[in-house]
């Protein structure tokens, strides 16, 4: 085994499970509605000049409802949600991890030459990070129907989930390549912030061993580096799955007409209610599974 990597930093795969599948669970039951808000401003091409724009853009044909029915329509897609939620962050914070673990059996010496101990230690949790980041486009069709629920409700005309998935099957793929393009270097900033935090901030040697305030500042790092890097290609990625069924768009046209029609700036719609919004929740579920996988671990020992 390479040296930079110690028995110590491993956790049970169940540990993993139960902590990334909580972080999961509370990250959607607290910030769906966040969600829903940032997914719609990023789909808006249009722009904003006063409030009650404002309004129509985050709450749709509700603008005008009561407070109470206003809030509950940002719920919308909760049943994707969850199943895509749930499903990517037990997929992605307990997935590192076993991707980590590989990197160090097979190529930790490699990482240790070229980078230094522990700069390269900080560079194989980012890396990991990515190659498991590439791999969630397995569970894109569960993010197109969440998206699709939350910002264009009329692609489905009544149709179910089976239906939906009968008549478009691997269509709901579609962006997979954008997908794998925008989630690969915010993988590698989301894990390698945090990484480097750790490692150059706190001098901890084994990072399973921060404290919940450690795992928290280690995680707003993380998770800003990762929606700054990944902003232009999110937006994108937004705008080919909220499009109908059957009339999509090639990520190259968005791209072209975005910069055309809606400048350089229109890259980063959205970016700081994701910051502001979005932001603390992916900071939330990613210290939360930090905290509790180890936690977990010890429980089960």
């Amino acid at each position: 085994m390479a040296p930079m990597v110690a028995a110590k930093e491993r956790e049970s795969n169940v540990a993993r499970l139960l902590g990334s599948g909580s972080a999961g669970i509370a990250e959607l039951a607290v910030f769906h509605p966040v969600d829903t808000i940032a997914k719609r401003l990023m789909s808006n091409q249009t722009r904003v000049a006063n409030i009650s724009e404002l309004n129509k853009v985050i709450f749709k044909e509700k603008a005008t409802a009561p407070v109470g029915r206003k809030f509950f329509s940002l719920f919308p897609g909760l049943g994707y949600a969850a199943g895509y939620k749930v499903s990517q962050r037990i997929y992605k914070y307990g997935g590192q991890p076993v991707a980590r673990e590989y990197l160090a059996t097979h190529y930790g010496k490699d990482f240790e030459n070229a980078f230094g101990k522990k700069t390269g230690k900080a560079i194989m949790h980012s890396t990991a990070g990515s190659l498991i980041g590439i791999g969630e486009i397995v569970l894109l069709p569960l993010d197109v129907l969440k998206i699709k629920r939350q910002t264009n409700p009329d692609a489905f005309r009544g149709r179910g989930i089976f239906k939906i998935i009968s008549d478009e099957g691997f269509g709901l793929y579609r962006g997979w390549g954008w997908t794998a393009a925008r989630n690969a270097p915010g993988s590698f900033a989301l894990f390698g912030g945090s990484a480097f935090t750790k490692e150059y901030l706190f001098k901890l040697n084994d990072y399973n061993k921060a404290s919940w305030f450690q795992n928290f500042i280690a995680s707003i790092a993380g998770a800003s580096a990762s929606l700054v890097v990944s902003a232009p290609l999110d937006v994108i990625k937004t705008r080919i799955q909220n499009r109908n069924f059957e009339n999509p768009e090639s990520g190259f046209r968005i791209l072209s007409n975005m910069a055309k029609n809606e400048g350089f700036s229109s890259f980063f719609k959205g970016l700081v209610p994701k910051l502001l919004m979005t932001g603390p929740k992916l900071v939330f579920s990613f210290w939360l599974a930090q905290t509790l996988i180890p936690a977990f671990d010890t429980m089960l020992k």
